[in-house]
């Protein structure tokens, strides 16, 4: 059992959020499905808490009712190994109905908060060349999901 767990308030979408989050991540399943019973709160049969594990990291998503929402003050972090890997979960985390914003960060169809971010990018805007950094920062702020290719290229001066 993993100490500290990430617990994330849904309105009553806990088990669809669930259930599309260890659909995208390779090394993922649903540990433990807790349901209502007819004492409530919630309607009968419906998910209280479902424990689950993505990459590793297990969460906790309760259907708490719409006292809480998310926002941009916690986010999910995505270490994207290439391309292809930030292009797969950007895509599928905006699908219907989620949000671009700026700098490898959106909000998923449920309304938390992610971060895709591909593994080179600290080597470019944290690189040891200063204006190399600054260009590829500079381009970094213009963007909404991150292209490696042209923040090399920023960072290289070309």
């Amino acid at each position: 059992m993993q100490k500290i767990r990430t617990f994330l308030w849904f309105d009553d979408q806990a088990e669809d959020a669930v259930n599309f989050y260890t659909s995208l991540f390779k090394n993922s399943k649903i540990l433990e499905v807790n349901r209502y019973s007819e004492a409530g709160p919630g309607p009968a049969g419906q998910v209280m808490v479902i424990n689950f594990e993505l990459e590793g990291r297990e969460f906790t998503a309760l259907n708490g009712g719409p006292h809480f929402k998310f926002n941009e003050a916690i986010s999910l972090v995505v270490n994207c190994e290439n391309q292809a890997e930030v292009d797969h979960f950007w895509e599928n985390l905006i699908a219907d109905g989620g949000q671009e914003s700026m700098c490898g960060w959106l909000k998923d169809k449920f309304g938390l908060s992610w971060q895709i971010v591909p593994a080179a990018l600290g080597g470019l805007i944290g690189g040891p060349d200063p204006a190399g950094a600054q260009r590829a920062t500079q381009a970094m702020l213009q963007m909404h999901k991150l292209d490696i290719a042209a923040l090399e290229r920023a960072y290289e001066g070309r």
